[in-house]
């Protein structure tokens, strides 16, 4: 970009992901005029107010940062369009983006999506790509349109989807990667090396919004679906069971065959092995309130989980 002056923009993100797209643009030499982000909401055993991972990264560089709880007001659109940007970027914000908004920037809205799109629009790609038993995931560059991630596609990124992969890791990969992708897009952009392609509806699927309930597994479930769930919501918002009063997180898991006609929920060995709907789940890594996670062996060694036990 050495011999071109640098963009004006806009950044708009809120989560840990977006954070190295930002880091990103900041030492590729553009000027980064206003971060927009989430307001600070209460988390912790205090409940107080705490800034998000952009908001915090933002201030510590410098960049003026605002949290608008709405961009459909008038006035929310006269401050945005004020700012004069060449392009805004938008990653995991938050916020649905009016037309106003998506018309104000000189060259539009990017979004830097964590998918292959048309697959996985929405709010949770990366967890849903792994629940899926997906072969690949990747990053997708989109212009913005009113749609819900349904803009022409600018460029992607694919990157595979191994039997090991946890939400965590495929999380920090594909950060990385999107943070690459978005400088190399803007210099095309700038250049006018590049084009939009349209999405297929063909293929199209919608990647819900995860809450803490859905981690609870389902022992009616197949086991290999199972296991792909520990997977994709590890680290958030993690998998769990319950056994009496006791609520256990598990941490890693692997389907197995599972031996006779056990009901779903039944405690078939020591390893511990549970049966499921179809399959067996072997619980490899194991945590219970209060006390550090551990290997299965060790685990099982300080708590008692009796075999032939069906839990709900």
């Amino acid at each position: 970009m050495a011999d071109r002056a640098p963009l004006r923009l806009v950044f708009m993100g809120t989560p840990e992901i977006a954070v190295s797209a930002l880091a990103a643009l900041i030492a590729a030499g553009h000027d980064i005029v206003c971060v927009y982000t989430q307001p600070p909401r209460p988390a912790g055993r205090g409940h107080r107010l705490q800034r998000s991972p952009v908001h915090e990264f933002a201030e510590s560089r410098g960049v003026p940062v605002r949290c608008p709880d709405s961009l459909k007001v008038t006035a929310a659109q006269q401050e945005f369009d004020a700012l004069g940007a060449d392009v805004a970027v938008v990653i995991a914000y938050g916020l649905i983006l009016p037309a106003a908004i998506l018309a104000a920037p000189q060259l539009g809205c990017l979004n830097i999506h964590m998918s292959l799109l048309p697959r996985w629009r929405g709010a949770a790609p990366i967890q849903r790509a792994i629940e899926a038993g997906d072969a690949e995931s990747g990053v997708s560059i989109m212009q913005m349109d009113e749609g819900l991630d349904t803009g022409p596609v600018l460029a992607t990124e694919a990157v595979p989807i191994t039997p090991e992969t946890t939400g965590g890791m495929l999380h920090d990969e594909l950060a990385v990667i999107g943070a690459r992708m978005i400088v190399e897009v803007l210099d095309r952009l700038q250049t006018g090396n590049i084009g939009a392609t349209p999405q297929a509806e063909v293929g199209a699927t919608y990647a819900s919004k995860i809450n803490r309930d859905q981690g609870r597994l389902d022992w009616r479930r197949d086991a290999e679906g199972l296991a792909r769930l520990v997977r994709a919501f590890d680290p958030w918002p993690g998998t769990s069971f319950g056994h009496g009063e006791t609520r256990i997180r598990v941490l890693r898991a692997e389907a197995v065959d599972r031996p006779g006609d056990a009901a779903p929920g039944t405690v078939l060995d020591s390893g511990p092995t549970i049966a499921c709907g179809s399959g067996a789940l072997r619980l490899r890594r194991l945590q219970r309130p209060g006390k550090a996670a551990s290997d299965a062996d060790d685990f099982m060694r300080g708590y008692d989980l009796p075999v032939g036990t069906v839990l709900s």
